[in-house]
């Protein structure tokens, strides 16, 4: 996955939702071993102070843990990462249809919309 960061918001945040996202998309799989700070800084092109910053907060939040020796972890806690991705996903479906809201579209309308290009996608 590419680390697309923009200026808009700050750095460590878009880490927190990068990483998230691959917590949840199954990347970074339940239990597995995080790359070090230094790595994933390295990768994403940023300070590793602002990847520390982005890892801490995904630790108070449950989704990583540290072992004092051994580095960062994945939450074992299943029901926590289908938590977190359904509230992700629910944000995206929100996100759409405002969306749709804003190009006057309204709830009916949408569905309908939604569900005649799912159907024509699925023929293809």
């Amino acid at each position: 996955m590419d680390w697309k960061l923009t200026d808009d918001r700050p750095i460590y945040l878009q880490l927190v939702e990068h990483i998230t996202q691959r917590i949840v998309s199954g990347e970074y799989p339940p239990a597995s071993r995080l790359p070090s700070v230094r790595d994933l800084a390295s990768d994403a092109g940023v300070n590793p102070n602002t990847m520390q910053r982005a890892l801490a907060e995904l630790e108070r939040t449950g989704l990583l843990f540290s072992q004092r020796t051994a580095g960062r972890f994945i939450t074992e806690d299943a029901k926590l990462i289908a938590a977190v991705r359904e509230t992700l996903a629910v944000g995206q479906i929100n996100l759409f249809f405002d969306s749709m809201r804003a190009i006057g579209y309204d709830k009916q309308e949408t569905l309908h919309l939604t569900e005649r290009v799912l159907n024509e996608g699925a023929q293809s």
